[in-house]
This record gives C-alpha cells, structure tokens and sequence, in this order.
C-alpha cells in the first residue's frame, strides 16, 4: 500500500504550489483585472484571511484552558515557579544571543554599505512614541479581563490566567472541579485544532498565492543584502545556537528534534504568526515529542508571547543597516544598548 502522505509534505506541496502560480501571476497577469480582482484579491483573499482567522480563533481559548491546565497539573505552585523562572530566564538567554549574533553577523558583512538612497520612494512617515518600560510593566496587569480577552491582549490574558489557575491550585478540592473542567475543555480545543488542520494546506496555499502574486520575487531585490543577512543569521540560530542548547540542557538530539517539528515550522513559515502557531505546536510536543501535557500547556503559550528571537534578529540586523546607509557609527556602547533594548522590544510583540 502506498505510504500516507503526511501533513507536513502537503503544507510544504501547496506552499511552493502558491508560491509559484503567485510568481506566474504577478509576472505575466499582474494587469489582468479579471484575475486581479476574482482570483488574487477575490478568492486567495478571502481563502487566506479566512484560515488566519480560524486560527486566532484558537488562540485565546486555547492560551487559556491549556495554561490552567499547565498550572494545575504542575500541581504545586513552589514547582511552578521554578519552571516558570527557568523558562523565563531561557527565553531571555536565546533571545539576547539572537540579536547579539545578528549584530555580529551584520556588522562583519555590512548591508546597506553603499545603499543608494536615490532608489528609495520617499514619503512622510510619523512613528509612534514606543510605551516607557514602566507603562509595558503596569499594562501587564489587566484593568478589565474581559477588554483584554476581547482584544487578544496575550501578556494579560497569560497574566490574568496564571493567577487564575494559581488560585484554583491555592483552594484545594473547591477548584477540582474547575481544573477538571478546564482539561475537558483543553481536549475539546485540541480537537477543533485537528480540524482546522485539515484544511491548513488550501489555506497556506492561498496565503503565498496572494502574497507573491502582488509581490512578486522581485520584491525582495531593492533590499537583498538585508533579506538575506536576516535569513543567514536566523538559520544560523535555529540549527547553531538554539540547538546547541537543546543538546547541552535538554539532552535532545538536533536531528530527532527538527524532524519531528516540521510541520510546526513549516505553519509558522507560512502564516508567520508565533501565536497562531501555537495550537500545532501544542499537540506536537506532546504527540510528537512527548512532553508532559502540563509542562508544554504552561510553557508554549509563555513562550509564544515573550520569546521572540526572530523579531529580535530582525531589529539587529535593522540596526546595523540603517547605520550603515546613513554613516552611522554606532560604536560597542551603541550595540550593548540594543541588545538590551531589543530583549526588551522582543517581548510581546
């Protein structure tokens, strides 16, 4: 009988199917209005915009039954805090060293030397006063659950359901039977999560069909040194350093590790969105990689919202190309300050 193919090698069929007829169409048919306006803008739309929001759908429910089932499973709250803490300082550790490997890399290729800013289009652009750290620290804390449920506030809703659930641990046999009840509702999600799964390649298919067909390749052309000292540098830490520390801490092998999370890297590729990942990622460190459900219902959703090492490689790299198009010599005192401030950034967003 012919080997079932898997759900990772139809992701990655429809991506590069959409990728292509994409190319194709912004090439050959980027002025036809009839495919413009029923294919690209018309049926890739609607298909795309729809399965990314199947997918936040997902998310703040399942952020939610699988953290008070993460907590409560833990069981204890002193435990709790060990694995929080140590999570909390992993995930400040690899980011730190993805933006000081960006900035490293990015200094000894140079990109944006030579930039000619003739080719720019130049516009007004005002940017937002970013938050003072005291005000990111004070917004942690929801002023109204239910706003920050309804706004999909991740860092509230994952505060707000941690001292949820450790108040459910903190009562004893009263809050058994909303622990239970929270691990009913968790399975329940999973299976609405294997659901949305089946429909994920015709929805990444339609998301790079659209993209690149407005896009093209040649989107990527003005800023190739960028682009690609971004892809450098982030494939440099997900097989370097990030799996030099899964071998030393965790006593994984790279190769079982990265075989078995495809599809989870495959999805986020795809949709490039850590939250609306997580759902695939939950189910597949437990199915996959067989990590405790409690464990992995506490630290992904965590991880998802605050451990983002690839927005932090992309402010290093940033930097040092802006400094470079403008003559900007930042100096060790100026790439200290945006390590630091980018571990900083990186959280949340």
């Amino acid at each position: 009988m012919p080997q079932k193919m898997t759900m990772t090698t139809k992701i990655l069929i429809w991506m590069v199917c959409g990728l292509i007829l994409g190319s194709l169409i912004n090439a050959f048919a980027s002025d036809v209005a009839f495919i413009q306006d029923y294919l690209v803008n018309g049926l890739f739309h609607v298909i795309g915009a729809m399965f990314i929001s199947a997918l936040k759908m997902l998310v703040v429910p399942l952020v939610t039954f699988s953290l008070i089932c993460g907590v409560c499973g833990i069981g204890d709250v002193n435990t709790l805090g060990r694995v929080g803490l140590k999570a909390f300082l992993l995930f400040m550790l690899t980011t730190a060293l993805a933006i000081t490997l960006a900035i490293t890399v990015a200094v000894l290729v140079g990109p944006g030397e030579g930039f000619d800013m003739g080719t720019v289009a130049h516009g007004e652009f005002s940017a937002p006063a970013a938050p003072p750290l005291t005000q990111v620290i004070i917004d942690l804390i929801p002023g109204n659950p239910v706003a920050a449920y309804a706004n999909g506030n991740m860092l509230q809703i994952i505060f707000f359901t941690i001292l949820f659930a450790i108040c459910v641990l903190m009562v004893g046999e009263a809050g058994r039977p909303i622990a239970e009840g929270a691990e009913r509702l968790n399975t329940v999600m999973m299976k609405v999560v294997t659901v949305v799964m089946h429909v994920a390649p015709i929805g990444v298919f339609a998301l790079m069909a659209k993209t690149f067909s407005l896009q093209g390749l040649g989107m990527i052309l003005p800023m190739i040194s960028y682009f690609g000292v971004v892809a450098i540098v982030l494939l440099l830490h997900a097989t370097g350093t990030l799996m030099l520390l899964l071998k030393l801490l965790g006593r994984v092998s790279p190769l079982v590790f990265l075989r078995k999370m495809r599809t989870v890297q495959v999805f986020a590729f795809s949709t490039s969105s850590s939250n609306a990942t997580i759902p695939v990622t939950l189910r597949t460190v437990e199915k996959r990689l067989g990590v405790d459900n409690s464990t992995a219902s506490f630290v992904v959703p965590f991880g998802a919202t605050i451990n983002m090492d690839g927005t932090a490689i992309m402010q290093g790299v940033a930097t040092v190309f802006i400094a470079n198009v403008y003559g900007i010599d930042l100096g060790i005192s100026g790439y200290l300050t945006v390590i630091g401030m980018a571990v900083l950034a990186s959280i949340g967003t």
